[in-house]
């Protein structure tokens, strides 16, 4: 009830971009708003999880969370903004992987000992990951003897598109049994009174029928879109106000922002011991970022007429190589605890702090 409160920010943000205040201001206000919104779209997608399991639940509400971010980058990529369009792919990577994710375990770990998840889907989910980096890593090799890359960057993304549909039939059709939620509780650490009384108050929160939460996700996902639109317009002149990068900018703090939704909702259920549909939420974010978000983009400057490649810089392809190798070390085991969670929280600190002195080029 208390995030409710921080709705009131949607039509702050909005007068303030429409009388075009400082951007810093509309880029906080509009910030704010969209915690309220990701938290009442964990709560939907909590209860359409009951109808349609972890796997499709965590689907789904990684495929809700991503729409803004593809509606935004999509209206940047054609305002020509395509540094900024790419920035935000590698920080969408980075913010769900080391960040929610971190998160979770760490907020998680705090309530239960021990959580564990599936590790059929924390492979595949690895596999994936290291696929689309190394659809990465090739344009930046092929630019060292090609001066364009941006033909080779569209039969990448072709590639990373269609192996993306073929994991959808993996999961969902012919090997589906494989993801099913792991039956194992987790092992919880002695519980407070109070821990107790949370537990009755999360429970009565499920209230809510299919139609109502099916309705409050399409209400809740546009309501994101329109004030990710207002943040978007208020991230570059606010970045530079403070001083920073557009790179930085990019990175952590739009990407970040847009990723909202999933750390809530990861922290959200991580709490509530069910740690198999907040590992579906990062990873499958993330997935959905490099394997489909990046291709549908690639595809979409062509009919722009302003081609986008997949030409990363050398430090954004080590961050995200980086980043899918120490997660899928640290999740191939199937549980994690709270120091876990530390560690992916400490990569995305150096990387963040390594991405502040990267210069303009």
């Amino acid at each position: 009830m208390g995030l409710n409160l921080l709705l009131v920010f949607i039509p702050i943000a909005l007068v303030l971009d429409w009388f075009e205040a400082n951007p810093i201001l509309v880029f906080l206000a509009s910030a704010i708003s969209i915690v309220p919104l990701a938290g009442l779209m964990g709560r939907a997608t909590e209860n359409l999880a009951v109808y349609v399991g972890t796997t499709v639940g965590g689907l789904m509400t990684a495929s809700l969370g991503n729409a803004p971010e593809l509606i935004i980058a999509l209206s940047a990529l054609s305002k020509g903004l395509t540094d900024v369009v790419k920035a935000s792919i590698t920080g969408g990577i980075l913010a769900n992987l080391l960040l929610a994710l971190g998160l979770a375990m760490l907020l998680g770990g705090l309530r239960y000992k021990r959580q564990r998840f599936n590790t059929t889907a924390a492979g595949m989910s690895a596999g994936l990951l290291l696929l689309a980096a190394i659809g990465l890593v090739v344009p930046a090799l092929h630019n060292f003897t090609v001066e364009k890359a941006e033909e080779l960057s569209f039969e990448i993304a072709v590639v990373l598109f269609c192996v993306y549909i073929l994991s959808l039939v993996f999961t969902l059709v012919t090997h589906r049994q494989l993801f099913r939620e792991v039956e194992t509780a987790p092992e919880p650490l002695p519980k407070s009174s109070k821990g107790t009384t949370e537990e009755i108050k999360e429970e009565e929160e499920l209230a809510w029928g299919k139609n109502k939460a099916l309705g409050i996700l399409a209400l809740v996902t546009i309501a994101i879109a329109v004030m990710s639109e207002a943040l978007t317009g208020a991230i570059e002149p606010a970045a530079d106000s403070l001083g920073l990068t557009p790179i930085f900018a990019g990175v952590i703090l739009l990407a970040g922002t847009g990723a909202a939704a999933e750390l809530l909702n990861a922290v959200r259920f991580a709490r509530k011991g069910n740690m198999d549909l907040a590992f579906g939420i990062v990873t499958g974010s993330s997935t959905q970022i490099a394997l489909f978000v990046a291709p549908v983009l690639v595809f979409a400057s062509y009919f722009m007429g302003e081609p986008m490649d997949l030409l990363f810089t050398a430090f954004e392809v080590a961050a995200i190589m980086l980043t899918v190798l120490i997660v899928a070390r640290l999740t191939t085991d199937g549980e994690c605890h709270w120091m876990e969670g530390i560690m992916l929280l400490g990569v995305y600190l150096i990387l963040g702090i390594g991405f502040f002195y990267v210069p303009v080029s």
